[in-house]
């Protein structure tokens, strides 16, 4: 059976009973045997009609807990064979109070070694409490508050079986108890009267003592328990407690974290309801407050194997990002900061620690590197514990092992002759107390009014009792025993309001202290100035993703909304809120960092840029030459060469050529309505008006030489007059002016700034292009009827290739149009491929000038700069259709085989193409240069009607003479 300690009392038991009994009649001894699961060798005598108290279901619930009881007791041994577990105070009316004195034992063990702070620390604050109540003539006159105090050993089973001593006294008395060896029935003190219950520390102790006092109706208030499953009012009805619940403490923590920039944090917790809870309730608050996600919770087993807490930062690490851990965990914060230091890993870790670590110094004393900069939370209290010495503290029977421990029994006084550090719940412990005197208080009152212990208050009824708890509210203890401290009230769960102390242990120089850094009061109140930092001074950051650069817009992975990628807003976009990009408008560009967007600069085209000078230059000079030639043909507008050229057709060619020169200032010219609109009259106008003149010339030559070469006819062709020509002439061209006119009332021109033909790739490179409304396919349109009218004219000039040399500029106008059919198909892959940029739109316009001054400048060589050398240096050399042609013997008379294929005379026109008369045919008479004389038809004897007709003009003006060649007045010599 295992040994069973005495319960020491105030005052000790009569003198001369035995050791294990209640009091005899002296000298009679009293063989009485106790049952093995008695807490004290002396049992209470019950009160006359015990069971009258006890519900109905209690009586049930204890017939199965007696038994359970018995069987912990022949388990669980004592802590040693000196060590009491139990404090008894006489008074009126007793308070149950249940401490975590020492922890827990090892394996088959209940006890292990003394807990100073939670144990010692906790304990001291309810005697001095009951004190100071006991001392206070205004709270409970005429009555006495006594005292029951138990040890749990900080495990709930064994508090559970220390409890049950709460409830035993309503039971009779096993039988053979009742009556000593003479038969006599033995004395027994009075019974207790135990109205309620201080404790317990740990939630889960709570929660099992809860159990049991809630059958008997026995209100309980706990000085520590903050699991959130304790305020739930259908379980734990007659449960209350000072300290506010998990679920506020983690709305705390959340907004700690918050607050220090992080996002991603691990959790870990102690097996248990404390630990559970605690985490549960910080989830749903981070999940309520948004902005915090948990990485990772991890569990710590009620018996943690060797190495278990080496795995368990080895599991932190595998999210290293997650530097912030919410800790909830009583007794296993040393044991995880030690492997933290073995892992050497101090200073990785930002902790922040529940209620449980408060602001304790043993769990980081020698670990001061390991646990510097972490924030701990609890509850607000005041100061007490101080000035208790060995020699006035002799009640508290744990209290001379707790000194022999801390001071070597030193005769030393706390506070004054020795460093002391208050427990964060001794203020607490206090305000428990005083809530149940002041609740016990307000009965009495009202069931006693003349004072005292009457009837009714013999015993307490539960109920009403907790009603009363329910309804106090006063100011709690703080520094030298005075009120006017934290707020003490309940809610209708029994819970208290939440307020916080948060501190911060710093502790980088090797000796750390905790120091306020703030508080929260149905919110946060954070000196982030008086927090440190480690080396760099900078608060560790604790997030899944690292923070994206400038531009990037934040992708969250999916189920994990604090875990992102990084995408940069790509083009034109920027970032318009953290996790999304959006398109500037056209007119904009983003910025550098992509944040905004800014005004896209826009690019116009200047007179001294490269892409307007070298046009420009090009059409200066053509103009020049021009307006030279121009001026030479007005000057010799009367002589013979200027009279063969045409004189008509060339100033009508001349005026278009210096009209497609012109075309390169107006492209160059800022764009405005009125520049647009000069645009597109005048773009092909010039080009139409030279190519038409052309097409006339060529279509002219063509007809006259084919139907001569046909010999259809006698007849000279129709329209070639000079008026027919420019008739002709002005038509063509006037079919350009006819459909830009058109153009420019149906959309009038306007100048805009296009942005979309200036971007580019790299919005850096982007600019905005002053351009007239004219895209690349309204330019090719403006050219359009003028290129056609070109290629047609190529055209007649390819059939016109077998006309004599000496037939009037053929020759010239065919080279010119093969020359200009190559510029242009040089200007498609230019035009077109010019690379997209913002200067696209300027090289095009180069492009453009340029082709359209060499396609001016080739008629201009070819068909005028002979003429003006001629004029200019040989004035005195007629023109070739001027000179008088060579006497040529009359044509015999034609025979009769002239007309037969077989005669072997000369084809039909032959002698026009200059091929030489067949054998025994005399050669015909040359034709003057210039003045061809087309071949007599067939059947005629060489002559045509009208003889020495000149069409197409007067003589001398480029026309074509139709008959024989006139006989020259002198003759030349032969």
């Amino acid at each position: 059976m295992p040994h069973r300690l005495p319960l020491y009392r105030v005052p000790p038991p009569p003198i001369g009973c035995p050791p294990h009994s209640i009091g005899c009649h002296p000298p009679a001894p009293c063989p009485i045997a106790f049952p093995p699961h008695t807490l004290h060798p002396c049992p209470i005598a019950p009160p006359p009609n015990p069971l009258l108290c006890v519900p109905p279901p209690a009586r049930a619930m204890l017939q199965l807990l007696l038994p359970l009881s018995t069987l912990w007791g022949h388990i669980l041994a004592a802590p040693s064979p000196t060590q009491p577990h139990g404090i008894r105070l006489e008074g009126d009316l007793t308070l149950g109070g249940l401490f975590p004195v020492h922890s827990r034992g090892p394996a088959g063990v209940p006890c292990g070694p003394i807990k100073k702070e939670k144990g010692i620390h906790r304990l001291e604050a309810m005697l001095y409490a009951l004190d100071r109540v006991n001392g206070d003539p205004k709270v409970l006159p005429n009555l006495t508050l006594g005292a029951r105090i138990l040890d749990t050993c900080s495990r709930d089973t064994y508090a559970l079986e220390q409890a049950l001593g709460f409830v035993r006294s309503l039971l009779p008395p096993p039988e053979g108890e009742g009556q000593c060896a003479d038969g006599s029935p033995p004395r027994r003190p009075p019974p207790e009267r135990l109205v309620g219950v201080i404790g317990a520390s740990a939630s889960s102790v709570s929660i099992m003592v809860a159990n049991v006092l809630r059958l008997f109706n026995i209100p309980q208030i706990s000085y520590a328990s903050t699991a959130p499953e304790l305020s739930d009012p259908a379980r734990y009805g007659f449960f209350s407690r000072v300290v506010p619940p998990d679920s506020q403490q983690a709305a705390a923590m959340v907004a700690v974290s918050r607050a220090l920039g992080w996002s991603y944090v691990a959790t870990v917790a102690s097996e248990g309801s404390y630990g559970e809870s605690g985490v549960e309730a910080f989830v749903q608050s981070s999940r309520e407050a948004g902005g915090l996600c948990i990485a990772q919770s991890i569990k710590i087993p009620r018996e943690p194997r060797p190495g278990e807490f080496d795995k368990l930062i080895g599991r932190l690490m595998e999210t290293s990002t997650a530097r912030g851990v919410v800790l909830f965990s009583p007794i296993a914060r040393r044991r995880v900061l030690e492997a933290t230091a073995r892992a050497n890993l101090s200073g990785h870790f930002s902790w922040v620690g529940s209620d449980s670590w408060g602001a304790k110094l043993g769990p980081v004393q020698g670990l001061e590197p390991a646990a510097d900069g972490a924030i701990t939370i609890l509850p607000k209290r005041a100061s007490y514990f101080t000035s208790r010495s060995l020699e006035n503290n002799r009640r508290n029977l744990w209290f001379h092992e707790f000194w022999e421990e801390d001071f070597n029994c030193r005769r030393e006084r706390i506070g004054r002759d020795s460093p002391y550090e208050q427990e964060g719940k001794v203020q607490f412990v206090i305000d428990a107390v005083l809530a149940m005197a002041r609740a016990l208080h307000s009965l009495a009152a009202e069931l006693c009014p003349g004072g005292g212990l009457c009837p009714h208050m013999d015993p307490p009824d539960g109920r009403r009792l907790l009603q009363h708890i329910r309804g106090v509210n006063f100011s709690g203890a703080r520094a030298g025993g005075a009120g006017g401290g934290t707020p003490v009230s309940f809610n209708e769960n029994g819970d208290a309001p939440g307020r916080y102390d948060i501190f911060q242990f710093q502790g980088a120089n090797g000796s750390g202290t905790y120091r306020p850094v703030g508080q929260w009061v149905q919110g946060l109140h954070l000196q982030m100035d008086a927090m440190t930092w480690g080396s760099n001074g900078s608060v560790p950051p604790s997030v899944c993703s690292l923070p994206c650069g400038p531009g990037e817009k934040k992708t969250p992975v999916k189920g994990v909304p604090c875990c992102w990628h990084c995408e940069l807003c790509a083009g034109y976009r920027f970032l318009a809120d953290p996790q999304s990009c959006q398109a500037c408008p056209p007119h904009l560009r983003p910025t550098t960092n992509r944040t905004s967007c800014r005004p896209t600069p826009v690019l116009r085209l200047r007179w001294g840029d490269p892409c307007a000078a070298v046009p420009l230059a090009l059409a200066t000079l053509g103009l020049s030459a021009t307006a030279f030639v121009l001026l030479t043909f007005i000057k010799h507008h009367e002589t013979p060469i200027v009279k063969a050229s045409g004189r008509e057709l060339s100033y009508v060619l001349l005026v278009g050529i210096a009209l497609v020169y012109a075309i390169t200032f107006l492209m160059v010219a800022e764009p405005g309505v009125g520049v647009c609109a000069m645009r597109r009259l005048f773009l092909g106008l010039g080009m139409s008006l030279s190519y038409a003149a052309l097409l006339t010339k060529t279509n002219r030559i063509y007809r006259i030489f084919e139907q001569g070469e046909e010999g259809r006819s006698v007849t000279p062709p129709r329209f070639i007059s000079p008026t027919s020509q420019l008739v002709i002439t002005f038509a063509l061209s006037g079919m350009q002016l006819v459909g830009a006119a058109a153009w420019l009332l149906l959309r009038p021109p306007h100048a805009l700034v296009d942005y979309e033909m200036g971007r580019t790739p790299d919005p850096e490179d982007a600019r905005g292009v002053l351009r007239c409304d004219m895209a690349e396919g309204a330019t090719l349109a403006c050219l359009a009827h003028a290129l056609l009218l070109m290629l047609t004219t190529t055209v007649y000039a390819i059939k016109a290739r077998g006309v004599p040399e000496t037939f009037n500029e053929a020759k010239p106008i065919g080279f010119a149009m093969y020359t200009t059919c190559v510029v242009w198909l040089a200007f498609g892959p230019i035009f077109f491929g010019a690379a997209r940029s913002a200067e696209r739109v300027h090289v095009q316009t180069a492009t453009l000038t340029v082709s359209m001054s060499l396609s001016a400048s080739v008629p201009l060589g070819l068909l005028y700069a002979p003429k003006v050398y001629v004029i200019l240096v040989h004035p005195e050399q007629p023109p070739i259709a001027s000179r008088p042609p060579p006497i040529a013997p009359p044509a015999p008379p034609p025979t009769s085989h002239s007309h037969s294929q077989g005669s072997g005379g000369p084809p039909r026109g032959g002698a026009a193409r200059g091929r030489p008369p067949a054998a025994g045919t005399p050669a015909p008479a040359p034709a003057s240069r210039g003045s061809p004389t087309p071949p007599a038809p067939a059947g005629t004897a060489g002559t045509v009607p009208n003889p020495g007709r000149t069409l197409g003009g007067g003589k001398g003006e480029g026309g074509v003479t139709w008959g024989p060649p006139r006989t020259p007045k002198h003759p030349p010599p032969h």
